[in-house]
């Protein structure tokens, strides 16, 4: 509930002035656009957000230092859009109170929420203060409503071009071959490579004689192939290691490879069954196929939009990079 909460945060649209002790506060100016205004201090505040967000999500240094830069760089030009967008849901009357409603019941059943109550309480206890926090989930509907009633109302899809990108694109749509696979394993870190030769030995003895592989991998297997009666499980082409997925490759069902070699032990693999890759039927794949091409043209258009909304719109930059100062 805590990540989600902040998520809406740096959604948030923009004041023009701060106040404390009943006094108003002289900011910085960075921006002004159109009747408003972004200030430093506002910045600052998107991106101490921001890094708490990149907080939780503990990601390993090179990459929490590469994504903190992309949001610290693309930050002026992200909360210009943002108040821009507002801005254009104001001007059409853009109104999205059932849906505010409709939205806070499922934030409240998704988090196990019982009241009204509850969700104020849940929102101050993450350091936001709850009017200012539903103020800012209403802003960023109001700004996908703008989105929607400019841009993705008018997307149209012709039957034609969904065919067409269907037969373009064959491998978007095509079931890699999949193995079911049993196995008997032979622990590496468990077995001197002497006990494992003897085992390998015993193994191939009892399966020679005409021994089920699942019942030689109950008595003899290492875990978790021993607990598993052999049921290694389904893999998709890709998914194994390479070793293993070169020995299974050359087997039809019912077959056995030889033993395979790996770095924490042997295996003797046993194809249970193939399933060959094969191309999706178009009427499979057609949802799939129109909620690609949507996704396409919405953010062409939607780039577009916001392209020709800046445009006609005053906006003045004051401070091109302001948080390096």
């Amino acid at each position: 509930m805590k990540r989600l909460i902040a998520g809406f945060v740096l959604a948030a649209a923009f004041g023009s002035a701060a106040a404390f002790g009943g006094q108003e506060v002289v900011e910085e100016i960075v921006a002004i656009v159109n009747d408003d205004i972004i200030t430093l201090s506002e910045i600052r505040e998107m991106l101490e957000l921001a890094r708490n967000e990149l907080d939780a999500a503990q990601l390993p240094k090179e990459q929490y230092d590469q994504q903190f830069l992309a949001i610290k760089q693309g930050l002026l030009d992200r909360m210009i859009t943002e108040l821009l967008l507002l801005q254009k849901a104001k001007e059409l009357e853009i109104n999205i109170s059932e849906q505010l409603k409709g939205v806070l019941e499922k934030l409240k059943q998704d988090n196990n929420i019982a009241t009204d109550a509850d969700l104020r309480k849940a929102v101050e206890q993450s350091g936001i203060a709850y009017e200012t926090w539903l103020k800012q989930y209403e802003e960023g509907l109001m700004r996908q409503g703008v989105l929607f009633t400019e841009v993705e109302r008018a997307i149209v899809l012709e039957d034609a071009e969904i065919v067409q990108y269907y037969k373009k694109n064959p491998a978007e749509f095509t079931m890699p071959t999949e193995y079911e696979l049993r196995a008997v394993y032979l622990s590496a870190e468990m077995r001197t490579a002497e006990e494992c030769e003897a085992l390998k030995a015993a193994v191939d003895a009892k399966v020679k004689a005409g021994a089920a592989l699942p019942d030689v991998a109950a008595e003899l297997s290492d875990p978790p192939m021993k607990d598993n009666k052999g049921e290694l499980g389904s893999f998709k082409a890709g998914e194994l290691d390479k070793t293993l997925e070169s020995a299974v490759e050359k087997l039809k069902p019912g077959e056995r490879s030889a033993w395979v070699s790996l770095k924490n032990g042997w295996y003797l693999l046993e194809l249970v069954k193939r399933t060959e890759s094969r191309l999706r039927g178009f009427e499979d794949v057609r949802k799939e196929v129109e909620e690609r091409l949507f996704n396409e043209k919405r953010a062409a258009k939607g780039e577009e939009y916001l392209k020709t909304l800046r445009e006609r719109s005053f906006v003045k930059i004051l401070k091109p990079n302001p948080l390096d100062y």
